[in-house]
């Protein structure tokens, strides 16, 4: 499979890295309009050649496949020329920056015959994979509550400017940090949000929120409690669920963890490459679903966390809270 790389932001590398793991897997092509940010990923694939128009990269048809790795909103433009051109595609979280971008997407995908995955890394990363596997055995029976806390960094300054920018970027620190946690706790709670309630706050002088509170009601009943602040004192990255009969914790600085009956269990210790593993994972998803297998993050889902950051902005704009229609339907 032939993979052209559009964007050529941070985690690049990763993605570079995935491709020259995975038997089958060649990235042919990077593109991005920085020149320089082009070369120095491609100069980790030396077979690479070097774009800085997605679309001359889609007419030269050196690629079969593409991740989209842009800001934001250009993850619909790109992903529609992608489909036009009969290029399978693999899209980095979130998948767009309204919903109804989201279904034109994955219309313009089915149209086509293409394949197409949603980069929600957290399905992927080692010690959310082993939590996961621990609640879904049923070991520690239903899930009952969910709290997730992460920090971040909201600083102008601190992150390329299109961060900054409501149009590029869809929001602030919920649309990019808090779909991650959305992500997650959806993942683990087992069903998608009914009610949202959130509070944001806007500090820095960022034109975008920059912290955030999410008190989440999902269908099946399970409750979830998101915070995302920006620049603590502490840096946290913690995933806890409360089930019936015991807790379970992922934090990739330190792994996963399971506490039943006053004694815990390491369930996968943190490595230096674990997000690397995720990384690879994800890629290896997207060939299998290439191949004809069902993708790991379901589209509906991805699309769902999308509606969910929406809903919390009307919530926290109304100050009340805010119900979810796929939830209703």
């Amino acid at each position: 499979m032939r993979i052209g790389l559009i964007g050529a932001g941070a985690v690049a590398p990763f993605h570079v890295q995935a491709a020259a793991t995975l038997a089958g897997a060649e990235l042919t092509a990077v593109c991005d309009i920085d020149e320089g940010a082009a070369r120095r990923a491609a100069d980790l694939a030396p077979a690479a050649r070097t774009y800085t128009d997605h679309r001359r990269m889609l007419d030269d048809d050196i690629v079969d496949a593409v991740i989209v790795n842009t800001p934001h909103a250009l993850h619909l433009p790109i992903a529609l020329d992608a489909a036009a051109a009969g290029k399978h595609i693999l899209v980095e979280k979130p998948m767009a920056t309204s919903v109804e971008d989201c279904d034109r997407i994955i219309e313009a995908a089915d149209r086509a015959r293409v394949a197409i995955t949603v980069g929600h890394i957290q399905h992927f990363l080692p010690d959310k994979v082993a939590a996961h596997a621990a609640v879904a055995s049923g070991e520690l029976g239903d899930v009952l509550m969910i709290r997730d806390n992460r920090s971040t960094d909201y600083r102008p300054g601190t992150r390329s400017p299109w961060f900054f920018s409501r149009e590029i970027a869809g929001g602030g620190a919920l649309f990019n940090i808090g779909a991650h946690c959305l992500d997650r706790s959806l993942w683990f709670g087992g069903a998608p949000a009914a009610e949202v309630s959130a509070t944001v706050s806007h500090r820095f002088g960022a034109p975008v929120e920059t912290d955030g509170l999410l008190r989440l009601c999902l269908a099946n009943g399970v409750s979830v409690s998101i915070a995302v602040v920006s620049d603590p004192p502490t840096r946290g990255d913690s995933l806890v669920v409360v089930c019936e009969r015991g807790v379970v914790e992922a934090d990739p600085r330190i792994g996963a963890t399971v506490r039943v009956d006053g004694a815990s269990r390491s369930l996968h210790a943190h490595g230096p490459d674990d997000i690397q593993t995720g990384f690879t994972a994800q890629l290896a998803d997207f060939l299998n679903v290439v191949d004809g297998a069902a993708p790991a993050v379901p589209l509906g889902h991805a699309r769902h966390v999308v509606e969910t950051v929406l809903a919390s902005y009307e919530s926290a704009l109304a100050t009340a809270p805010a119900s979810l229609a796929s939830a209703r339907a």
